[in-house]
């Protein structure tokens, strides 16, 4: 099992090396292949005037917008090029017979749709961790791409991480989508040092128990470790990154929204604050 081909969804932010440094060390780990393009982000048709009201978009205002759009798009692409300079490697085209490294590919539609549907077509999408107050790396792309490439992703943290892969946890809550992510996650798994199947209480749905993963996991050759821990009256969300720093992790395995988004958006949930928290790279699928 291998994970061979990997997007990764640029823009023009302080987000772009912790993503890139996550997406090489994922392809070192599996001979695979980089591409890189730039997420051309859509100008509504109508926008805010002043605190009173709206106008349309006008020509003048489209232009300067595709001007800037394009700026980023090059500041993006000088980006993806230096980095992979800098590590030996030096981008080809999409079209190429490149088996392995990173190519840049321009050619794409404006809008994260077209990003999420464009995913489908590789192994993993490396997207950036969402930061408050920080227009980019946007949620509304990690979400699509989750939602809708039917693929995983992987979620660089702001900080560009030291490795990856080598102790991994795994939050298990019985669900679904955690059943999922971990099957897509094989790859990693196998190729692991150290494996910790995570459980917290209360943070669980109906299904199988933490003791019954970690049995799947040895059955299929990986000695998964198991912890099951107490809430404490806390965060789930919480209580795992706390477990996954104290373990050495550097890389967590979550199903992504066991809960539906507008719940964890109001009620809170483990999801939603890894996504705001999580200093490690993270592991999802849905």
């Amino acid at each position: 099992m291998t994970m061979k081909t990997i997007l990764v969804p640029l823009e023009d932010s302080s987000a772009a090396p912790s993503m890139l440094r996550t997406a090489w060390l994922a392809a070192q780990r599996f001979g695979g292949i980089i591409e890189g393009l730039h997420v051309h982000r859509t100008l509504p048709g109508v926008v805010v005037a002043d605190i009173g009201g709206y106008a349309a978009a006008t020509p003048d205002l489209m232009q300067s917008f595709e001007q800037e759009d394009q700026q980023r798009a090059r500041q993006a692409h000088a980006a993806f090029d230096a980095f992979f300079r800098e590590h030996g490697v030096t981008p080809g085209e999409p079209g190429g017979a490149v088996q392995s490294g990173a190519v840049w590919n321009d050619d794409n539609e404006p809008g994260d749709q077209v990003i999420g549907m464009y995913a489908r077509v590789f192994d993993l999408t490396v997207v950036g961790r969402p930061v408050a107050g920080q227009s980019a790396p946007a949620m509304s792309t990690l979400e699509t791409v989750l939602f809708e490439s039917g693929r995983p992703i992987l979620i660089a943290p702001p900080t560009p991480p030291a490795s990856l892969g080598e102790t991994i946890v795994i939050h298990w809550n019985g669900s679904t989508e955690t059943a999922r992510t971990v099957a897509l996650a094989l790859p990693f798994l196998c190729q692991a040092k150290r494996t910790v199947v995570v459980s917290v209480e209360g943070v669980t749905v109906p299904g199988p128990s933490a003791k019954a993963m970690a049995r799947y996991l040895k059955r299929n050759g990986i000695a998964a470790q198991l912890r099951e821990l107490p809430s404490n009256s806390g965060s789930g969300g919480a209580v795992i990154l706390a477990e996954a720093q104290s373990l050495g992790a550097d890389l967590l395995i979550k199903g992504a929204y066991t809960h539906s988004r507008l719940r964890q958006m109001i009620f809170g949930g483990a999801t939603s604050y890894i996504l705001a928290e999580a200093q490690i790279p993270v592991f999802m699928a849905h």
